[in-house]
């Protein structure tokens, strides 16, 4: 999740990235920490490394903004000789002081992706990019010194340039790669970082005891949720900030409304709405999961009746019931939800590779960005 973009407004901070990885390290590229002088949000992973980070960080709040070095670092650690951590690898770290304008612009688009690329090397340049790879123009830096920069993609604009034209250069990298670092052609480096939404969406119906465990487990996970029921005074007064709560007496609509490759969860006070809605569910294109809370038996009764319904044995075997890791026996909500928590991972995760092994073989990007030394 993005909770360090919550923190930047709390006061003046450091911004931690990693930014590429070298064999094993303790979190993927794209992992944040937000450093304030007494705070803390999010990690890179913990240990000597964090502790190494942390106190980088603070270093640079104390220099202020003026001072030489203290508006960005990149710094590579290497964690077994240097560092004593058994993970072994380098990680390179990217250290920038947070933008307030950068963060709103950020928070404006939680569902969907934005890319940074910030100057690592001479002036802090930085733009921001669309879900599309198109600059946005939002005039994020005024004041600030976060400058975005004019950038189109296309063909490598460096050939046949006016003498005009010599400051200007070629920016290139492999959106496929997600977070990385990327070099001109005169070395200047780029941090190509990829701020996006979780893709992972889950839709669960019933506001019971394990639904409302469900909900705690997955709070801070990387996912959001619609969590439907009819009884709207069995919903509690707070909830998690991934999860969006609907209301209704028409709770088989929300299966047409939610968007594609969507989990589903059910798990309702009435065996009658749960016949419906596994009917809707099975009913629809487009369903990335389906769990139906129950017994073998709850689940023999329900395949009896789809396939009276006309259901196909291949639709019905796509339902998961009984739902939650396998040898887990115990009946505690609590209990129940872990284990359900721990299969909706496995499912995402798989997910995600398979969209990402789509994503390889993409063309580079080139951005024409405008020398500022």
């Amino acid at each position: 999740m993005n909770e360090w973009l919550t923190g930047v407004a709390a006061g003046p901070a450091v911004l931690v990235t990693v930014a590429a990885v070298e064999g094993s390290g303790p979190r993927e590229p794209g992992a944040k920490m937000l450093v304030g002088a007494a705070q803390l949000y999010g990690t890179i992973g913990g240990g000597h490394l964090e502790h190494k980070a942390i106190a980088l960080a603070r270093q640079m709040l104390a220099q202020g903004v003026g001072e030489e070095g203290a508006q960005r670092r990149y710094e590579r650690y290497a964690l077994g000789p240097s560092l004593g951590q058994c993970c072994g690898g380098v990680v390179y770290l990217a250290f920038e002081r947070a933008d307030a304008a950068q963060a709103d612009v950020l928070r404006a688009r939680p569902r969907v992706t934005t890319w940074r690329l910030i100057a690592l090397d001479r002036a802090p340049d930085a733009i921001l990019l669309d879900e599309t790879l198109a600059p946005l123009g939002t005039g994020v830096g005024s004041g600030t010194g976060v400058r975005p920069l004019l950038g189109e993609p296309g063909p490598d604009p460096s050939a046949d340039r006016s003498a005009g034209d010599a400051q200007r250069a070629a920016l290139v990298f492999d959106p496929a790669l997600g977070t990385h670092v990327a070099t001109e052609p005169d070395g200047r480096r780029w941090l190509i970082d990829r701020i996006e939404p979780p893709h992972a969406h889950l839709v669960l119906f019933g506001a019971g005891h394990v639904g409302a465990a469900i909900v705690r487990a997955l709070a801070e996970l990387p996912c959001t949720v619609t969590w439907v029921d009819e009884r709207e005074d069995m919903f509690p007064a707070d909830v998690p900030s991934n999860v969006t709560i609907e209301a209704t007496d028409t709770p088989e609509c929300v299966v047409a409304t939610a968007p594609p490759g969507a989990a589903y969860l059910v798990m309702t006070h009435s065996h009658a709405l749960d016949q419906r809605l596994t009917e809707a569910i099975l009913g629809r294109a487009h369903v990335g999961w389906f769990g139906l809370i129950g017994s073998k038996t709850k689940r023999a009764q329900f395949e009896h009746r789809l396939r009276a319904r006309g259901v196909n044995d291949d639709t019905i075997a796509t339902m998961v019931c009984p739902i939650g890791i396998p040898g887990i026996q115990s009946k505690l909500p609590a209990v129940i939800a872990a284990s359900v928590a721990a299969q909706l991972l496995a499912v995402w995760e798989e997910q995600e590779r398979q969209e990402q092994s789509l994503e390889t073989g993409a063309p580079p990007i080139r951005l024409v960005a405008s020398r500022r030394n």
